[in-house]
């Protein structure tokens, strides 16, 4: 006997993902992409996005490359715009892309530094939440998901700009997700834990490949808090 054919749980929805040229982005976009969704993949490389693209389409799905600095806030804000012309609505918010920034006391932090990792991590998700939400509304069950991390409870010395700026992100997102409450878009926070990714590697230089987890499963983990049958509301889910 064949095995039974299992339907693709989010065929017919549109997903956006951010920093989808690598990492837990690009993990993210073939995981969504497997389950039937088209991609819109936001990430500043082309070359990464490519590399996405073929990977979504690897999954069996299909995607639309956006090259995009999140840095950019006014291409941000025509990012929504332009994805309400071409598709009408927006499914699905997975806010993956993340800048370390640097390592170092709080005082030696350099103010251009200190200004990047707040832009990526924090503001450009703002911006994002002002360009989408009105898409991910006119969703029957639009969800975001926040991509976060144990940092933003500020417990580590030398971490404080990234720690800062994940610590408002989630601060962002429980907030957005309370005014929420009446609505069918659902917004939750999700901390991979540690993966084999560039930042990760940036941030332990000398830890083994091995000694953590591939992004891949951290992306199996999240793909039900996409599901339009998921009902939690401002949580933090974390892959332990």
């Amino acid at each position: 006997m064949s095995e039974p054919v299992h339907p693709r749980r989010l065929a017919g929805r549109v997903a956006v993902v951010t920093g989808a040229s690598r990492g837990f982005g690009a993990a993210a976009a073939a995981a969504i992409a497997a389950e039937g969704a088209h991609l819109v993949l936001v990430a500043r490389t082309v070359g990464g996005l490519e590399e996405t693209d073929d990977a979504v389409r690897r999954a069996g799905g299909s995607a639309t490359l956006v090259p995009l600095d999140l840095k950019e806030s006014d291409r941000i804000d025509q990012l929504g715009a332009a994805l309400h012309e071409r598709f009408g609505k927006v499914d699905m918010l997975v806010a993956a892309a993340g800048a370390l920034g640097t390592l170092t006391p709080v005082g030696h932090i350099r103010p251009e530094h200190w200004a990047d990792v707040l832009a990526v991590n924090l503001t450009a998700n703002w911006r994002l939440i002002r360009s989408l939400d009105p898409l991910l509304r006119l969703s029957d069950a639009g969800r975001a998901v926040f991509v976060s991390c144990a940092e933003a409870g500020g417990r580590d010395a030398y971490w404080a700009g990234y720690a800062v700026s994940k610590g408002g992100l989630e601060t962002l997102a429980r907030l957005y997700a309370a005014e929420l409450a009446t609505t069918s878009v659902k917004a939750n926070i999700f901390d991979p834990g540690p993966m084999r990714t560039g930042l990760r590697a940036a941030a332990f230089p000398g830890e083994k490949a091995d000694a953590v987890r591939a992004p891949e499963e951290a992306a199996r983990a999240m793909l039900p808090m996409l599901l339009p049958a998921y009902t939690a509301q401002g949580e933090r889910v974390a892959f332990a």
